[in-house]
């Protein structure tokens, strides 16, 4: 309801205008993709598909529906402040519970439906390639009878192409409300392409690092798990979106082209759960070889240490054989070697002798017990 009249998209048009009337108005403006401040970045009202005008605020775009019939206004916000959504709510007649989640963000993908309006939150995503990161952003859109707003709370997706196509597209944006919601769930599931891609090439990356044992797989697996979590909340949930806008086209009078166009984006969309889910698990597989691996590593370094340590061991056994063989003479030579004078064995005939062989005897005693136990 907008300035007390309902607007029904879709329907033919409650009077005719020539061409040059729909054409009259200010030149298209495209919305920024990065727009350096929050607030309105475009505003247009369409009129058979086509830009009747561009308003340059919310009061302009209310005014311009009131004074034309079965129009539709695109208004396009960037993080707008409180005023500017409680402005939207009051002339749209938003719910309160839509109007605080499209304040507070920070919302999974939803489909909410009051009245005749729909609340609708889309996670869209990007790949940072440099970084090698997926970047998520939340977009809420208001759809109701005779207009669309969209609130952005980051960067993606592009709604100034989604803008774009449609104008280039008049018979397709002539179908009203439903057909930006296509278009704009089209764009945010084609958006998810480049991140499919991006992960698939970063598995492959870690597959590789993996069976090359690199040190740092563990961590880099750990990341892109959560990526790829996190890239699921965003996915998965718009699948149930998609569902009750396709069980709800028939009640609503839906046009059945657009309803096909639809089914094309869920079957898009199912095809990136699916990856996304074989990612998932192809990660859970890498991350158990990774930690055999690691493990298989971890034996044949211990394996190679006591390896080392039973070789440094038998060589110290060696050195400490032929130490205490050469230690016994040095011990006799040293004790006849005192040069006391009441030494009986110094004045003794065969002293030098028995010196010799008890030096002898000790030696081969010595080298024969190590010999037996395995030293030498």
């Amino acid at each position: 309801m907008v300035g007390g009249r309902r607007f029904r998209p879709g329907d033919g048009f409650g009077r005719q205008l020539d061409e040059h009337e729909i054409r009259v108005g200010e030149p298209p403006q495209n919305e920024p993709t990065t727009p350096p401040t929050g607030g309105l970045i475009d505003s247009a009202v369409y009129i058979r598909g086509h830009r009747f005008a561009s308003p340059a605020g919310l009061a302009e775009t209310y005014r311009c529906l009131q004074e034309q019939d079965d129009a539709m206004a695109w208004i396009g916000l960037y993080r707008p402040d409180i005023d500017q959504i409680t402005s939207l709510a009051r002339e749209f007649r938003l719910h309160d519970l839509a109007v605080e989640d499209a304040i507070n963000a920070h919302q999974r993908p939803k489909l909410e439906r009051y009245g005749h309006t729909l609340f609708v939150v889309l996670r869209a995503a990007s790949y940072d390639d440099q970084r090698e990161e997926v970047e998520f952003s939340e977009l809420h859109l208001f759809i109701g009878p005779g207009f669309v707003v969209t609130v952005r709370h980051g960067e993606a997706p592009d709604l100034a192409a989604v803008r774009r196509r449609m104008e280039a597209d008049a018979q397709m944006l002539a179908q009203g409300p439903e057909a930006v919601l296509y278009a704009i769930l089209d764009q945010v599931v084609d958006g998810y392409a480049p991140v499919v891609a991006g992960l698939e090439n970063d598995i492959d990356e870690i597959e590789t690092e993996v069976f090359g044992g690199d040190p740092n797989a563990s961590r880099r697996i750990y990341g892109l798990s959560r990526e790829v979590i996190q890239f699921q909340r965003a996915a998965r949930p718009l699948l149930a979106v998609l569902d009750a806008l396709a069980a709800g086209a028939g009640n609503y009078g839906t046009d059945e082209e657009l309803r096909r166009y639809l089914r094309d984006v869920t079957d898009h969309l199912t095809q990136v759960v699916e990856r996304v889910d074989g990612f998932r698990h192809l990660l859970q597989n890498i991350l158990t070889v990774n930690a055999t691996l690691v493990s298989q590593q971890q034996n044949e370094e211990m394996r190679s240490l006591t390896a080392a340590s039973y070789a440094q061991n038998e060589e110290l056994k060696k050195v400490s054989s032929w130490a205490a063989i050469l230690f016994a003479p040095t011990l006799i030579g040293t004790v006849y070697g005192m040069n006391f004078v009441h030494m009986p064995e110094l004045n003794w005939r065969y002293g030098y002798l028995f010196a010799l062989l008890l030096m002898g005897l000790v030696c081969g005693s010595l080298y024969l017990i190590f010999k037996r136990r395995g030293w030498l």
